[in-house]
């Protein structure tokens, strides 16, 4: 076969195809060497920047269910709504209607986990 008779086309690789692609997705998009490294604008490397020094500490996130259902007293007590009186009011006695009215306040136990819940409510 005679090399200088053959046509050539040329297509360009996929590795400039991506290139090509990424340049115009992204005005921040610095094109490496080498094809395994992720561009700066990808999640995977923006999870390894630095992260900025702060001289405080973060808040502490207060759970939206929990502001919801509880609140604190001032003496320190958690207060929540009564248990049981969602469904099946039918087969329940007059008694535990009556005395299940209104809201409660929670055995220790509970009123721990309910109060890591809510830091800012002690």
């Amino acid at each position: 076969m005679d090399l200088a008779h053959e046509s050539k086309v040329l297509v360009p690789r996929a590795a400039d195809r991506t290139v090509a692609l990424a340049k115009s997705a992204h005005p921040s998009y610095t094109p490496s060497l080498n094809p395994h490294v992720r561009p700066m604008w990808h999640a995977e490397s923006r999870d390894n920047r630095t992260q900025h020094t702060e001289t405080e500490m973060p808040k502490m996130k207060t759970k939206s269910s929990a502001k919801k259902r509880f609140k604190v007293s001032a003496t320190g007590k958690v207060i929540g709504g009564q248990a049981g009186k969602r469904h099946g009011m039918i087969k329940r006695t007059k008694k535990f209607i009556r005395d299940a009215r209104g809201t409660t306040v929670l055995s220790a136990p509970d009123a721990k986990i309910i109060k890591g819940y809510m830091p800012y409510d002690r």
